[in-house]
């Protein structure tokens, strides 16, 4: 099918945009990279009046660390977090989220801030930026407002956002200089939506867990804090007893469905086997120093480095989780 009819604007800068969207009302939507949006209006499922390509508005392609936090632009692409030398260390779980996302058609187009604007429960970067505790900067023409992502996604494709609003920024506050996470994604095929994913963020305090991000994707009807595992980590050693008592909660908090990916009962158990090995991955870090991992990922899915050289593979992942199916 084609779209229908609509009205294209190509403001060059922020106040032109958001002036534009203003004018428009709920019957504009902001076009970055499209791959969410297009598809739909092709299907008729969303019918704009008007589309406002940001575009050609300078200064929103920045992806940058400054005052501490990480600064994610409204036109940072997925290609770009993904070829990053910022992400890994600190905000691992980005870095290995980033290649993770749909295909490389998608990652050369596709926006993190479209991603969180469309808000769906499979999507990747919602969880990978929970767990790091992210939150939007939202500008209208009426100002500028912080988000806390928490606060943002409210549901399946539905967020706190005023339709004359565009997300500029977001903002990933620094973890410290002891902290490590990952992002584990189970798929039926490679560039697929997931099954299950879980993202995990660690700061490490005087050998204690000083805070813990753990979200959860495709379980529910939006990405998911796991809230009673983190709080049970906070304060706490990351030891074997703590990192299964966390998977269990996690795993009470997923809200799956059954489905042609799998029963309700096997996608929660992934969550808790992928807890359990995103949070002993974190570990090594603070057990070696906070020795931190390559940062900049070849294109495509992340190969492990030496140090993790001989480690289960996908297949020993699946027999496990099959075998406490079993149990």
């Amino acid at each position: 099918m084609y779209p229908g009819r609509f009205e294209y604007q190509a403001p060059t800068t922020l106040e032109e945009a958001l002036a534009t969207l203003d004018r428009y009302g709920d019957e504009g939507k902001v076009l970055a990279g499209g791959q969410s949006l297009l598809p739909l209006m092709k299907l008729r499922f969303a019918s704009p009046r008007a589309l406002v390509d940001i575009n050609r508005v300078a200064g929103l392609d920045r992806l940058a660390e400054e005052d501490g936090e990480l600064r994610i632009g409204a036109l940072v692409r997925h290609r770009d977090c993904e070829r990053s030398e910022l992400l890994g260390g600190r905000w691992g779980v980005l870095a290995d989220a980033a290649p993770q996302i749909s295909d490389p058609i998608v990652r050369n187009l596709g926006t993190v801030a479209g991603s969180l604007a469309h808000a769906d429960p499979q999507g990747d970067w919602g969880s990978a930026l929970l767990a790091a505790d992210a939150r939007v900067v939202a500008a209208s023409a009426g100002g500028r407002r912080e988000i806390p992502l928490d606060e943002l996604l409210l549901g399946p494709f539905t967020t706190a956002l005023e339709p004359n609003e565009i997300i500029t920024e977001v903002r990933v506050p620094d973890p410290g200089a002891r902290a490590a996470g990952t992002y584990l994604k189970l798929e039926r095929r490679v560039g697929d939506f997931a099954t299950v994913a879980v993202a995990v963020h660690v700061s490490f305090a005087d050998g204690t867990v000083s805070r813990a991000g753990i979200a959860l994707t495709a379980v529910g009807p939006r990405n998911l804090r796991a809230t009673d595992a983190e709080a049970a980590l906070a304060g706490a050693p990351l030891d074997d007893e703590a990192i299964r008592e966390a998977a269990r909660l996690a795993a009470g908090a997923a809200e799956p469905r059954d489905d042609v990916r799998g029963s309700a009962d096997y996608k929660r158990n992934v969550v808790r086997v992928f807890v359990e090995r995103g949070l002993r991955m974190a570990a090594r870090p603070e057990e070696r120093g906070d020795v931190p991992r390559a940062a900049a990922a070849p294109p495509g899915r992340p190969e492990p480095s030496e140090e993790f050289a001989g480690e289960e593979t996908a297949e020993d992942v699946m027999k496990e989780i099959r075998e406490k199916e079993d149990q």
